[in-house]
């Protein structure tokens, strides 16, 4: 198979979703074919706190880290153009969506209930389930959160396949996504 190329971008590739959508994943994956640098929100995040996302909960609250995730993120997207994978909340907040709107492409990787809660049993560090039931979590987190996500540039679901395939999926999402737009511009013209 011939690997296809990530269309040109001089904004970034923001990567949304629920926890175990394989932002991170698919993320450094897309970063490598693109040419473009990986960066992780979270992990940004906790460089900038000093501590795990996990004790910012803790010590702080949720309002707390979500006010410290938009700071990072807006720095991010200010920057040159990354592959940029969010935090599961990030992209409910209006001023992070309008600010991945005016400087990146937002790519949301859906993923069913069942592959969530096999990729988020993984590990124990993901503050908004500890110490509760998974699937309802998630489910509750699916109902409020998927409607926003759905105003994403671009939808593409993420399944039980390699991550080449859903990479490939999202390469081929980012090229029409691409297309339609500098159809767009020519018809604005």
């Amino acid at each position: 198979m011939t690997k296809k190329t990530t269309p040109p971008v001089d904004r970034a590739i923001v990567l949304v979703g629920l926890m175990g959508a394989g932002k991170t994943c698919i993320g450094r994956r897309l970063a490598e074919r693109s040419g473009l640098p990986f960066v992780d929100a979270d992990a940004e995040i906790e460089k900038a706190a000093g501590c795990t996302i996990s004790d910012i909960f803790e010590l702080y609250g949720e309002d707390a880290f979500r006010d410290g995730e938009r700071r990072v993120i807006a720095r991010l997207l200010e920057g040159p153009p990354v592959v940029l994978a969010t935090g599961g909340g990030a992209f409910m907040d209006a001023g992070t969506r309008a600010l991945v709107r005016r400087h990146g492409i937002s790519v949301w990787l859906r993923a069913d209930i069942e592959l969530l809660l096999a990729r988020t049993a993984r590990r124990n560090d993901r503050p908004l389930l500890a110490g509760r039931d998974q699937r309802a979590t998630l489910e509750a987190l699916m109902k409020d959160r998927h409607p926003v996500y759905a105003e994403a540039d671009v939808v593409v679901d993420s399944a039980r396949e390699a991550p080449e395939v859903t990479v490939e999926r999202v390469m081929a999402a980012l090229h029409a996504h691409l297309r339609a737009g500098k159809g767009a511009e020519a018809a604005a013209r």
